[in-house]
């Protein structure tokens, strides 16, 4: 069996299994797993491009979602709602993410073979900023127009932020109701959109390059080709890409948790591409899309499972923050010793 397999098939099997003893009902999970599709799928699809490109797992993902936060951020405290608010926000964040998707490539040109853990620290040193901005910036250096939306202090934004005017703006486009399943069929074409514009660049001039450069330097450069160039626009890409796609994750939330919000989302992306069979040097949209319906099946139902078997909820709990964990150094032992290379 090919080790790329034993992941998928591994959670698969557990997924049955704890399906099996949940006592949750198929329709139920079925629209569970379609609003993590919809919620999640174009972040994990984030993180392909830089694995083609030899640069492994952009922890720095959590850069595209902070942007995406205060995109956000301002758009509300500005008032602005509606389709005019979300191309605010979404300029706005795109905007600021492809300033960080440069400095972010920049940096890790001069980490050559370390960029993994690098983008794991540049996405805490990020986290650290945004939150000084927001809990002691907002209020002295920056005036907030929106009085709402702060602390009673004055200084630093709430916590929790509502997201009224456009929770479901997308989601209700093109509700489709099937008997028990609500498939929102424009949030599903817009994932599967991002995914068929990944697949269609990896094809183009600058996907084979992006493979060039995953495969070799040497290689790149007898080809004429600038190697740091295309390393900083995979980040740029990668980043603009997670800028959207945790847009899409808040707006079906429905609320921001201005200071957590972000957290955790570059640990679960990468769990749930390796759950479908990615690896350190190959990486696919199919694999994302797989790794998200075996990764999030297995969420739904492991609580109920505990429940159900030990009698406490917090059991399947546990069990899913190791999965998560669990899941990524599974993947990087089985391929720790192979040297495949991106095709």
């Amino acid at each position: 069996m090919k080790s790329v397999l034993r992941v998928p098939l591994i959670f698969a099997g557990i997924s049955c299994l704890a399906f099996a003893f949940s006592g949750m009902s198929l329709s139920f999970v079925a629209n569970e797993v379609i609003t993590r599709f919809i919620r999640d799928g174009v972040m994990v699809m984030a993180l392909i491009i830089p694995i083609r490109a030899g640069m492994g797992v952009n922890f720095s993902i959590v850069v595209g979602a902070l942007c995406a936060q205060v995109g956000l951020i301002l758009v509300l405290d500005f008032g602005l709602g509606g389709l005019t608010g979300l191309f605010a926000m979404a300029a706005i964040g795109l905007a600021l993410s492809l300033v960080m998707g440069i400095a972010i490539g920049i940096c890790l040109n001069r980490v050559k073979n370390r960029e993994m853990i690098t983008t794991i620290i540049i996405g805490f040193v990020a986290t650290a900023v945004y939150q000084l901005i927001f809990m002691v910036g907002y209020g002295t250096v920056i005036r907030p127009t929106n009085q709402e939306m702060m602390l009673s202090r004055g200084i630093g934004i709430r916590n929790m932020v509502d997201l009224e005017m456009f929770r479901g703006l997308l989601d209700r486009l093109w509700l489709v109701k099937l008997g028990s399943l609500e498939i929102p069929v424009f949030m599903v074409l817009a994932v599967t959109g991002f995914g068929l514009v990944i697949k269609y660049l990896n094809l183009t001039r600058l996907g084979k390059a992006f493979a060039v450069v995953g495969q070799s330097f040497e290689k790149a450069q007898a080809l004429g080709l600038d190697a740091d160039m295309i390393r900083i626009k995979a980040l740029v890409l990668s980043t603009l890409i997670a800028c959207l796609g945790h847009l899409f994750y808040i707006l079906n939330i429905g609320m921001l948790n201005v200071y957590t919000a972000h957290m955790n989302t570059d640990i679960f992306s990468c769990a749930a591409l390796f759950a479908g069979g990615a690896t350190l040097a190959r990486a696919r949209v199919r694999h994302a899309v797989f790794g998200i319906v075996l990764f999030h099946s297995l969420f739904i139902v492991s609580p109920q499972a505990g429940q159900n078997v030990f009698g406490n909820p917090a059991l399947g709990e546990y069990f899913r923050s190791f999965v998560a964990y669990g899941t990524i150094a599974f993947a990087l032992i089985l391929n720790a010793g192979t040297a495949e290379k991106p095709v």
